[in-house]
């Protein structure tokens, strides 16, 4: 599976490199079956639309776990009419739900700030030096880690929390299918009740004490 045949299933497919990628690596490497493979999760159809403007769609809003946890989402499709089917609806609902579980930072690897990305390669490299890994290899060890570092704080990447047979992307991909529209995850946040507050306590109790005289 060598990148001339990642190239060739883009050109045909539309579909992203990571797409292409795995395809080939479920096929053996057979670019017609790869194809096939593309088609029948709806990615490749949805490559297609994924250029079209997408405009319309919904803000939703989500809680969970008794109110401990709240969701804002904003999904885009192209119009009206798809923001309001049954289908649209259950899928902004699944992501919601997925997010308030997993708790993702990102929607997409484009998102993820470039020092945060240098500084997890810094940690990997730091990690195959000290497991004494051969200096040949390394190189592609840290890339493999820092696909797994994308893959749990890139919503997108993470495997659905219902289904982890495919990737939120693929779960995306397989809705544009279905709907025959372009859509797209435009923004999210997450919230969680008390999220940082302990340390405000602890900063308020070393306070207290240091105005107390306490510990000198």
């Amino acid at each position: 599976m060598g990148l001339d045949s990642i190239k060739e299933l883009r050109e045909r497919t539309g579909a992203g490199m990571l797409d292409c990628k795995k395809a080939l690596a479920e096929t053996a490497g057979d670019i017609e079956k790869a194809v096939d493979w593309l088609r029948a999760k709806g990615i490749a159809s949805a490559a297609k639309k994924a250029g079209r403007a997408a405009a319309e769609g919904t803000v939703h809003s989500y809680i969970h776990a008794g109110g401990k946890i709240g969701v804002l989402l904003e999904v885009n499709c192209e119009t009206d009419f798809v923001a309001l089917t049954p289908k649209f609806k259950e899928l902004v609902t699944d992501i919601a739900m997925h997010i308030a579980a997993s708790a993702p930072e990102y929607v997409g690897r484009e998102d993820v700030p470039a020092d945060a990305v240098d500084r997890e390669k810094e940690v990997q490299k730091q990690r195959v030096m000290e497991e004494g890994k051969p200096a040949a290899v390394a190189e592609r060890i840290v890339e493999g880690r820092i696909g797994k570092f994308f893959e749990q704080v890139c919503l997108l990447e993470q495997k659905f929390i219902k289904d982890d047979s495919k990737s939120i992307q693929e779960l995306l991909a397989e809705t544009m299918a279905a709907t025959g529209e372009n859509i797209k995850v435009r923004r999210f946040a997450r919230y969680e009740l008390g999220q940082g507050l302990e340390k405000r306590k602890d900063d308020f109790a070393a306070e207290v004490a240091a105005q107390s005289g306490v510990g000198n």
